[in-house]
């Protein structure tokens, strides 16, 4: 057998060498007060670690004040996650990762899709440590907070990866060594969330890399396993009534399968049923963002009045309706729309609905994480527009009255804010003097004044 430890020198020494490019590409950011190369180009860093270098600094002028931020309080931590998918597979996580590195020197975060840490466990001396990085659950390492981080940009390139040392953006996680592994949705494919190991070298070694992307597969063939029991057990049985007569036993939604529909910033719906997924056509979308709303259903007649902006024609609604049935009955029969009225068998979650709730429990935070932007923006369906006119306001005036400079600065970044001048306005107001984002805004709110003027 081969002595392994000319393999083991060789990989210490290309880390070094990896370690010495990435502090070298740091002092070139400082020597360019901050900003890349004319070219764009960080000499000596991995070609992903630079491009996610790239956008970091997009983000983030100043490597060493940008850091993680409380997403979520304890309340709103403890609501969000017991609802969240990965929930379920937290046991496999545990058992998998976590109790095997409790003493090792090593920490396991699993975060959500936008890179919000919702667990933190695994050695407690070194969680006491990450602690003074706001490495906890609740805190946010997406690449928008902190930069390159494991977490983060796993998410944004949605592939296993490995950060380690000097190549994290931030300065104050060069202590630290991270590998991550995306995790998606058995059924969908959607992006769910993360699974992290933090700590030093041994965190960015080759068999950790390896244990993560296995456990992340043996969680989703537990979460797969799980949904087909509970599909299962949701099968309408008969039961004995009275008599001999039999009943079907009620059908018990699993909320792993929560049928969506996402509104937010598009000009078309995807409507999730049952773990399937499609994109429906504009008015479609209506139909549903609609139905949704109203579920004791609506007349042939209220339906127009809420669909159509001018003197809807409800043979022209039938001939709709026909369409979207067809389209429904290949994703799930179960969920045809009923007639007179119509009417939605199943129930639907639209995210506009969650962004309410968020908003009606004070969680504010949450909603802003969750709103992409305006509801159907293109709609003049007059329903539509109502719903989005409320989603909307509600959720500014939601920020202007609770939210943090952070909360402002991230409603004034979508589309629908590009000239709110009070958002920003605000924003001035909770920024520290010093902050090196008060000239930015100060710059929109003149470029905001120039453009009313003219």
């Amino acid at each position: 057998m081969k002595n392994p430890a000319p393999s083991a020198a060789h990989g210490n020494e290309y880390r070094g060498l990896a370690q010495r490019h990435a502090r070298t590409a740091h002092e070139h950011l400082a020597a360019g007060s901050f900003s890349l190369p004319d070219d764009g180009a960080l000499p000596g860093l991995r070609p992903l670690v630079r491009e996610s270098w790239q956008r970091s600094v997009a983000l983030h002028a100043n490597p060493d004040t940008a850091a993680a931020h409380l997403a979520m309080d304890t309340d709103e931590l403890e609501d969000y996650r017991s609802g969240h998918p990965l929930a379920a597979v937290m046991p496999v996580i545990r058992r998998l990762l976590v109790q095997p590195g409790q003493d090792s020197g090593l920490v396991v975060a699993v975060g959500d899709g936008l890179g919000r840490l919702l667990w933190v466990d695994g050695d407690p001396a070194l969680r006491r440590r990450a602690e003074s990085m706001l490495f906890v659950a609740g805190a946010d390492w997406s690449e928008a907070s902190v930069g390159t981080s494991a977490p983060g940009t796993a998410l944004a390139l949605r592939r296993s990866i490995q950060i380690s040392g000097a190549e994290h953006y931030t300065r104050a996680v060069h202590p630290w060594s991270c590998t991550a592994v995306p995790f998606h949705d058995p059924d969908t494919g959607a992006l769910l969330g993360v699974v992290d190991i933090t700590g030093t070298e041994d965190a960015v070694a080759p068999h950790t890399l390896s244990l993560v992307e296995a456990t992340v597969a043996a969680a989703q063939a537990h979460l797969r396993i799980e949904r087909l029991q509970q599909a299962r057990d949701a099968v309408p049985r008969m039961t004995p009534r009275p008599g001999g007569r039999q009943a079907a036993a009620r059908k018990v939604p699993d909320p792993l399968y929560r049928n969506s529909l996402q509104l937010l910033g598009r000009e078309q719906a995807l409507l999730s049923i049952a773990g399937r997924t499609v994109q429906l056509s504009g008015r479609h979308s209506e139909i549903l963002a609609l139905l949704s709303l109203h579920p004791d259903g609506l007349s042939a007649d209220e339906l127009c009045a809420l669909l159509y902006p001018g003197n809807g024609s409800p043979v022209t609604l039938r001939a709709e309706m026909v369409r979207l049935r067809k389209v429904l009955q290949e994703l799930s029969p179960d969920a045809v729309p009923g007639s007179r009225p119509y009417r939605l068998p199943v129930e639907l979650f639209p995210d506009s609905g969650q962004v309410l709730g968020c908003l009606q429990r004070g969680a504010h935070r949450i909603a802003l994480e969750i709103y992409r932007g305006a509801v159907l923006p293109r709609s003049e369906a007059p329903g539509v527009v109502e719903l989005r006119q409320r989603v909307s306001g509600l959720l500014r005036e939601a920020v202007l009255t609770d939210g943090s400079a952070d909360s402002l600065l991230k409603y004034a970044a979508l589309p629908e804010a590009a000239d709110d001048a009070g958002v920003r306005l605000a924003a001035l107001k909770l920024l520290p003097p010093r902050s090196p984002r008060r000239a930015a805004v100060v710059a929109e709110l003149e470029r905001i004044d120039r453009e009313l003027s003219a």
